[in-house]
């Protein structure tokens, strides 16, 4: 388990990025068929898989946000004055979207969440070190190679999130740690979770 370290000094919140040896996670947990896409839920009650979409966000005690990773981008979200969570899949196609940054906006929406407040953790998946990409995906490049970890941080950064952690583990390199897609076998996936603690 992967912990950023400003969300451990949090008392209120529960979070941990899933590696290849990470137990399930235990309790009522909420899920979505991720689809690389920008679709946002709030949940309030529910729990179980909701539907398609890649983020969720909530501020119910009790209940674990989760989502799947094997290189793509895990972000975990806390905003502290108003005790609200978000768990974010930015694959290459979210984070073109600008998922992260969509759903720190909805967390304004829903919840009055101050931007400049939220904790902001990006977690393990495929690192500038690795990440080649063709000219169909429209990311800054340098020899051919994509950093995703700095594209979220810019995205988040820009709409006034003030600390973003990142953890800075690459997935297709550390085989023994993490699974990875793109390395091509023994492609299970990685359980990240964040929630409010009752």
């Amino acid at each position: 388990m992967i912990r950023s370290p400003s969300l451990t000094e949090q008392p209120w919140l529960q979070h941990g990025f899933g590696t290849r040896h990470t137990p399930p996670w235990p309790g009522r947990i909420a899920t979505l068929r991720q689809t690389h896409s920008d679709l946002i839920w709030t949940v309030r009650q529910a729990e179980g898989c909701l539907g398609d979409g890649d983020a969720l966000i909530s501020a119910e005690p009790g209940l674990l946000l989760t989502i799947r990773t094997a290189d793509c981008v895990p972000i975990l979200l806390a905003d502290p004055i108003r005790r609200v969570v978000a768990a974010v899949h930015a694959g290459w196609r979210g984070t073109v979207a600008g998922i992260a940054a969509l759903t720190v906006e909805r967390m304004r929406s829903e919840y009055g969440t101050n931007p400049g407040d939220v904790l902001a953790a990006v977690g393990p998946s495929i690192g500038p070190c690795c990440f080649e990409i063709g000219e169909e995906v429209p990311l800054p490049r340098q020899n051919r190679k994509a950093d995703l970890w700095a594209a979220n941080r810019k995205q988040l950064e820009a709409v006034g999130v003030g600390l973003v952690w990142v953890a800075e583990a690459c997935t297709m390199c550390n085989e023994p740690m993490f699974y990875s897609y793109r390395r091509g076998k023994d492609t299970g996936r990685m359980v990240s979770a964040i929630g409010v603690l009752e």
